[in-house]
């Protein structure tokens, strides 16, 4: 886990939101566990993507999943959907 959200992490502050989600997903695919971390990183890479519908999804994922939704990821998607004036989202 430490290792992909390092990768997560990386994609996130290069503003690669695609491979940010590839890896996000390639987690899920080997059964590696994703946390808040994991999440927290690919919802701001989302963000800085102007990605909201991406990041929305994510955050109902982490839900989901029972991954903890923190003030981090809260601010993560509240902010993407600021990028793309998806205010009523």
């Amino acid at each position: 886990t430490i290792n992909y959200n390092a990768a997560v992490s990386a994609c996130e502050k290069g503003e690669q939101w695609v491979q940010a989600l590839q890896l996000l997903r390639k987690m899920a695919d080997c059964l590696v566990e994703r946390n808040t971390i994991t999440y927290g990183a690919a919802l701001s890479a989302c963000k800085k993507g102007e990605q909201w519908v991406q990041a929305l999804q994510l955050f109902r994922e982490m839900a989901d999943c029972r991954v903890e939704q923190d003030t981090i990821t809260y601010n993560a998607a509240v902010s993407a959907c600021g990028k793309g004036e998806q205010w009523a989202q």
